[in-house]
C-alpha cells in the first residue's frame, strides 16, 4: 500500500512539474520573441536600439511593479487561476503586437505582456513547493528552469523559421495562439495542482498582521540580497540574450544569419546546464560556492570575447560555455532562496526576489542599448562580465544566511 501511494504521489508530482514547466516555457519564450528582430524592427518602427530597449524596459517595469503583489495573492487565494490567467494575457499581448505594428502600440502591449508575465514565478514556485518532496526539490526546480531556458532557446529559432514561411507579424500571431492553447490545456488539467503544502500552518492572524509580517520578511537583508542576486543574473542575461546579436553584427559586420547561431549556442547550452545543476543541487550543501564559481567562469568567457578578435565559431564555443554554467546557477539559486524562506511564504518571497529579474530588465536594455548606440560595441561584453563578477558577492552572502538559518532550526 505504501509503495502504491508513493508511486501515485510520484506520478502526480511529475504531472504537476510538466504542467508548470510548460507554462514557464512560454513565459521565457515570449521574452525573446522580439529581441532577435531588433535590426528589422528598427526599420519598421523608425526608431533606434535605445527605443527598442525601452520596450523591454516597459515590459520588465510592469512585471517588477506587480510581481510582489501577485505573490501575496498567490499565498492568499491560490495559484491555479492566477497562473492560467497570466499565461492567457501574455499570449494575447503578443498576438496584438503582430496585429498593430506601431511603436506606441508596442509600448502599451508590452505593459499588458509584463502584467501577464508577473504571475509565473510566484505561482510556479508556490505550486512546486506544495507538490514535490524535499529530497527531489533541486531536480524539480531544475526541470522548471530548464523549460524556461528552453523557451529562450526556441524563441529565436521559431521566429526565424516562421519568417521563412510568412512575415514577422503573422509569426507573432501564431506564437500568441500557441500560448493561448497551452493556457486552455492547463485549465483542463488543473485538478492536479495543489497551492499549499499539506501541513503548512495557515495564518491565524488578521490579514493586516499577515501583510505586515510578510513585508517585514521581504525587506529583511537576506531576502534583499536575493533580489540583488536576481538583478545580476538578469543584467548578464540581457547583455547576451537581447543585445549579443546586434553587438556582434556591429563588431564583425556579419549578416544576421551568421551571427544568430552564436546566440543559439548560448541559449541551447543553458538548459543542459540547468539539468546538470539540478543533479548537483540535490547533492551539495554549499549552493553559494557552486553559483559563485559559475559566475566567475561566465565572466571569464565574456571578457575573452570583449578582449580578443576571433572567429564566430570561437565566440559560439565561449558563449556555449557561458550558457552551460549560467544554466547550472539556477537550481542552486532557487535552493538558496528556499533556504531563507519560512513555510507558507513561498509565493510572496519568490514573487519579490524575482522582481530582481525585472529590475535588471529595466536597467539593462536601456544601458546596453545606449552603449551600442553611442560607444564601442565591445563594452557590451565588458559590462556584462563585470556584472557577473559583482553578483558573486550577493551569492556568497545569501548562502551564508541560509546556512545560519538552517543551523538555528
Amino acid at each position: 500500500m505504501q509503495m502504491e501511494l508513493a508511486l501515485s504521489q510520484s506520478r502526480r508530482s511529475a504531472r504537476v512539474i510538466g504542467i508548470i514547466s510548460t507554462a514557464h516555457f512560454f513565459s521565457h519564450f515570449y521574452m525573446l520573441l522580439l529581441p532577435p528582430l531588433f535590426p528589422l524592427l528598427r526599420e519598421v518602427y523608425g526608431v533606434g536600439f535605445t527605443e527598442l530597449g525601452l520596450a523591454i524596459t516597459v515590459y520588465s517595469f510592469t512585471t517588477a511593479l506587480t510581481q510582489a503583489p501577485v505573490g501575496f495573492l498567490v499565498d492568499r487565494y491560490g495559484a491555479r487561476a492566477i497562473l492560467i490567467g497570466g499565461l492567457g494575457l501574455e499570449a494575447l499581448a503578443f498576438m496584438l503586437i503582430g496585429i498593430f505594428p506601431a511603436y506606441g502600440a508596442l509600448l502599451l502591449l508590452m505593459v499588458m505582456a509584463g502584467l501577464g508575465n508577473a504571475v509565473f514565478h510566484p505561482a510556479d514556485y508556490s505550486i512546486l513547493n506544495a507538490s514535490v518532496d524535499t529530497d527531489r526539490m533541486g531536480r524539480a526546480f531544475s526541470i522548471h528552469t530548464f523549460a524556461g531556458l528552453l523557451g529562450n532557446a526556441v524563441a529565436p529559432v521559431t521566429m526565424i523559421f516562421l519568417m521563412t514561411l510568412t512575415d514577422w507579424r503573422t509569426a507573432l500571431i501564431i506564437c500568441g495562439l500557441a500560448g493561448g492553447a497551452v493556457a486552455m490545456v492547463i485549465l483542463f488539467n488543473s485538478e492536479v495542482i495543489r497551492d499549499t503544502r499539506a501541513g503548512d500552518p495557515a495564518p491565524a492572524q488578521p490579514d493586516s498582521a499577515v501583510t505586515r509580517r510578510g513585508l517585514k520578511l521581504l525587506f529583511s537583508f537576506p531576502i534583499l540580497c536575493g533580489v540583488m542576486f536576481f538583478v545580476g543574473i538578469s543584467m548578464f542575461g540581457h547583455g547576451i540574450n537581447t543585445f549579443s546579436v546586434s553587438t556582434l553584427t556591429e563588431i564583425y559586420a556579419a549578416p544576421l544569419t551568421d551571427v544568430g547561431f552564436v546566440l543559439t549556442a548560448y541559449l541551447f547550452a543553458a538548459p543542459a546546464g540547468v539539468l546538470i545543476g539540478g543533479w548537483v543541487a540535490d547533492r551539495v550543501t554549499r549552493h553559494d560556492a557552486v553559483a559563485a564559481g559559475c559566475f566567475l567562469i561566465m565572466a571569464t568567457c565574456l571578457f575573452s570575447v570583449a578582449a580578443f578578435s576571433m572567429s564566430l565559431v570561437s565566440i559560439a564555443l565561449l558563449f556555449a560555455v557561458a550558457g552551460l554554467f549560467g544554466g547550472m546557477v539556477a537550481p542552486s539559486r532557487d535552493m538558496m532562496i528556499r533556504s531563507v524562506t519560512p513555510p507558507g511564504e513561498m509565493g510572496k518571497v519568490f514573487g519579490f526576489v524575482s522582481t530582481g529579474f525585472n529590475i535588471g530588465g529595466m536597467v539593462a536594455p536601456l544601458m546596453f542599448g545606449y552603449i551600442l548606440d553611442h560607444a564601442e560595441p565591445r563594452f557590451v561584453f565588458w559590462t556584462a562580465g563585470a556584472v557577473a563578477v559583482a553578483t558573486v558577492f550577493t551569492v556568497l552572502y545569501t548562502g551564508l544566511q541560509g546556512r545560519r538559518k538552517t543551523a538555528e532550526k
